[in-house]
């Protein structure tokens, strides 16, 4: 019953966010000869009995007393070399979590250790050690300590110390910069620990942090986005995301009052957000860019987490992941600042201290299991975007390239539509997926379709205009407003989309300047040769070709393609098949299909056009969209996909 304790509470305080920071934290149960704990890289929220590693507590005494190099690097080596060791038969391919022999140091049964923002703001506060011991004489208070060997072997003294003077080792440890060790001998025992602690820690609290959602300008934002992708990642691959809230706001306000934020509180921040995040006073692009490489060339490395005065916050990551992560990692950050306002103001880790952990092998290894990975797909790191893509032939697209690994916005009219297709892709291909509502010949709304992708990935990488409408009538039929509506869709919203998606484009290349980018209109065959009794339609595609032409000769020099697919007839699709508006219906009512009796004889009448005998498909136009986004050396071409039925000549 003692590992089902282990594994109930370590779900209750790892699923609630108050307590658990990235997935991190740990857990740990013991007897006499073992001590099972929690495996590094594992989440406790969703840990079963197999997520710990069983120790042999003998061994990892004998780690105490052992004589290590005075050499950090060297000493922290053979520390780990010697805690790989101390793992009982059947559990090398587990890595122990790096407290386990901070674990091992408490006499109870039931071991919590973790990060809680509300508690940091104590541990991370000037008078943070004074106000600890006001409200729990009976806890200990570890100053900053290098984590590992060093701050084990710290512990190690003062807890003997603490139980020669007490009779008893201590229920609560709290290490400066480094969250709380919650000690008990049940798991309902220590539930009341916790609730103690927290309990009288909030009582202290005059100012909470103020998390509400505000309004941010959001066209400033999403002009630097895109500048900070490029410039973190040259080949794309990575993902920003932007966030505004109350209290972003006001630290946003001004250098003084970012001032807080600038130096890191724990090694979690670090690990997940790097040392030092950047403040941007300006959204020029080139003074972004000359105040993005002047950080790497101070600091070496490059920030996870930008701040834009008045404006809000970014973060940076290879995946989406990655800078969902650094995002509630940061907002953590935040979190204890305001607390520690509480308590006598910030105090930051040491130089010293930051330093150690920049390099330890340790956390670098917690980084790198925790993060996302790329699947290593072939789109892997690239954003798209496909309009009209709750159905048919856009949904096909956005799910091709879904599965070539590219985040996709779902952009269409059908709003419950666009949204269940995301979901659709999140949970079925796994990739990162964006609904967005948008009226394409609407040129706010087209603003609005572009600017949140941008600040929901940091950029746009591949634009598919495919949402289009089709009116069939002959001359005496066609009303003008039909003929307004097919233009106004597929014409003059092909020129609003460009205008507005080639914008973030133009600002990865101004960044990146060998990045390259792709429009694909999804045109039609009847862009390629007239539609008899489908003129408007008909128009409007052979419009489209001209523009994306013209949109090829303009953009070339910004490293933007531009092309065109002509399929043949989606003859399975909802555009045709659709019983009460779709093509079928509408060209017999218009008898378009001379003789035609019913839908099926339409059907079978522009089958026999085809010389391969079928319809166009999803993955046939996919293929040519695959074939657009690969190749560097075509842009303003018109590619057909009709089974033979239009040739270029």
């Amino acid at each position: 019953m003692s590992i089902e304790a282990l594994v109930q509470f370590s779900r209750k305080y790892g699923s609630d966010p108050r307590f658990v920071l990235a997935g991190g934290g740990n857990t740990s149960y013991k007897t006499e000869g073992t001590l099972f704990v929690k495996a590094s890289g594992t989440s406790l929220a969703s840990i079963t009995a197999d997520g710990f590693v069983k120790m042999d507590r003998a061994a990892l005494d004998a780690i105490m007393t052992h004589v290590y190099p005075s050499d950090p690097a060297a000493r922290e080596a053979e520390a780990l070399r010697d805690l790989m060791h101390a793992r009982c038969a059947g559990e090398e391919g587990k890595r122990p979590s790096v407290e386990t022999l901070l674990h091992n140091l408490f006499p109870q049964k039931y071991v919590l250790h973790v990060h809680p923002a509300l508690v940091n703001g104590l541990t991370c506060s000037v008078d943070g050690e004074k106000t600890a011991r006001a409200l729990f004489p009976d806890a200990l208070w570890i100053g900053q300590s290098e984590p590992g060997y060093v701050l084990a072997k710290t512990c190690s003294d003062r807890i003997a110390a603490y139980a020669e003077k007490n009779g008893a080792a201590p229920q609560v440890v709290f290490l400066q910069n480094h969250g709380v060790f919650f000690a008990a001998e049940s798991s309902d025992a220590l539930d009341t620990l916790v609730t103690r602690v927290m309990d009288a820690i909030a009582s202290r609290i005059v100012r909470e942090p103020d998390l509400t959602a505000s309004e941010a300008d959001t066209a400033a934002a999403a002009s630097v986005a895109p500048l900070l992708r490029m410039l973190s990642a040259p080949d794309g691959c990575a993902i920003v995301r932007f966030l505004n809230n109350r209290e972003i706001e006001r630290f946003a306000a001004s250098q003084e009052t970012f001032a807080p934020l600038v130096e890191p509180f724990t090694p979690d921040h670090i690990v997940y957000c790097k040392a030092e995040p950047l403040f941007l006073t300006e959204t020029e692009p080139q003074a972004v860019i000359a105040a993005f490489r002047a950080f790497r060339e101070r600091r070496g490395f490059d920030p996870r987490i930008v701040f834009l005065r008045g404006v809000g916050m970014f973060s940076v990551g290879a995946t989406e992941k990655d800078a969902e992560t650094a995002e509630s990692v940061f907002l953590d950050a935040m979190k204890i600042a305001v607390y520690a306002e509480n308590f006598g103001g910030a105090s930051h880790m040491t130089p010293a201290l930051a330093d150690f952990i920049i390099h330890w092998e340790v956390e670098s290894y917690r980084a790198k299991v925790s993060g996302g990975k790329s699947a290593g797909a072939p789109l892997s790191g690239k954003i798209a975007l496909v309009t009209g893509s709750a159905q048919g032939f856009g949904a096909g697209i956005a799910e091709y390239l879904a599965s070539e690994g590219a985040a996709v916005v779902i952009a269409d009219m059908n709003a419950s539509g666009a949204a269940a297709e995301a979901e659709k892709i999140r949970s079925e291909i796994g990739t990162p997926s964006l609904s967005v509502a948008a009226n394409v010949s609407d040129e706010d709304s087209v603003r609005k379709m572009i600017e949140q992708t941008v600040l929901a990935f940091g950029g746009l990488d591949i634009f598919v205009n495919n949402a289009g409408i089709v009116r069939a009538g002959s001359l005496e039929e066609m009303t003008k407003s039909n003929f307004e509506l097919v233009t106004a869709v597929n014409y003059t919203a092909y020129f609003l989309c460009v205008k507005y998606a080639t914008v973030p484009m133009k600002l990865q290349r101004l960044a990146s300047p060998e990045y390259m980018s792709d429009v694909i209109e999804i045109n039609s065959k009847s862009g390629l040769a007239g539609s008899n009794k489908n003129f408007a339609y008909a128009g409007s595609k052979f419009g489209g070709i001209g523009l994306t032409q013209s949109f090829a000769l303009e953009l070339a020099p910004y490293g933007i393609k531009v092309n065109a697919i002509c399929p043949g007839n989606f003859l399975d699709g909802p555009l045709w098949s659709d019983p009460d508006r779709g093509l079928f219906v509408q060209y017999l009512r218009a008898g378009k299909v001379p003789g035609a009796k019913t839908v099926a004889d339409v059907r079978a009448y522009y089958e026999a056009k085809v010389p391969l005998g079928r319809g166009c498909r999803t993955e046939d136009v996919a293929c040519a969209v695959s074939y657009i986004i690969r190749q560097k050396y075509e842009t303003g071409q018109a590619i057909p996909v009709t089974g033979g039925q239009e040739m270029l000549n």
